[in-house]
């Protein structure tokens, strides 16, 4: 059962997770990295690779991605007081995207910062950064859209596990460094990419 109330004070670890598609041998890439905080430096990086089991199916996605996100973690010698999770939280139609399916699985705090809304609508937003705005849907505020840059796209911050929405939107804002995406997740998109260089 996901818990809506805040358990981060002072986490010394922080970690993001994404996971790549499928390729050409139809295995996907889940990584974790995890970063000292405040200093958001690399400390170590999961990977690991599966064939997915699941199929594609909008709205489980987590079904299909968690084994392998999983399997990254269970490599880390260092373990997160918070994650970052590049997905959905309670902005889901179930109200348990992956980035709650994760922190319930795990009993860790997480956040989803999503690049795209799930479901919901949300109201007129600011172009500066730190521009927010309620994410609503079925009469149940269910995130914030969040601008994190001036002028560009905002991310869409929810709930994902042992934390409120307002804890959400602070780690999140914290976890930025002059980018779209917040650290955590910025350099797991890397990794799972096969871009980062540690």
């Amino acid at each position: 059962m996901v818990c809506r109330e805040n358990h981060i004070s002072r986490p010394k670890l922080v970690a993001g997770v994404d996971i790549s598609a499928p390729r050409f041998q139809g295995k996907a890439r889940g990584t974790v990295v995890v970063l000292s905080y405040p200093g958001l430096e690399v400390v170590e990086v999961g990977e690991a690779e599966m064939s997915p089991d699941f199929p594609y199916v909008p709205g489980l996605l987590s079904f299909r991605e968690s084994p392998v996100i999983l399997a990254a973690y269970e490599k880390l010698r260092s373990k997160p007081d918070l994650i970052l999770v590049d997905g959905q939280g309670i902005a889901h139609p179930r109200r348990f995207g992956i980035a709650s399916h994760l922190g319930v699985l795990l009993d860790v705090p997480t956040i989803g910062c999503a690049k795209s809304v799930l479901c919901g609508t949300f109201g007129p937003l600011g172009l500066e950064a730190g521009s927010a705005a309620e994410i609503e849907h079925e009469g149940e505020v269910v995130g914030i859209a969040l601008r994190t840059k001036t002028g560009v796209k905002p991310v869409f911050v929810s709930i994902g596990h042992k934390v409120d929405l307002m804890a959400a939107v602070y780690w999140v804002n914290r976890c930025c460094r002059g980018y779209r995406l917040p650290e955590p997740t910025r350099l797991a998109h890397q990794a799972a990419s096969g871009s980062l260089r540690v």
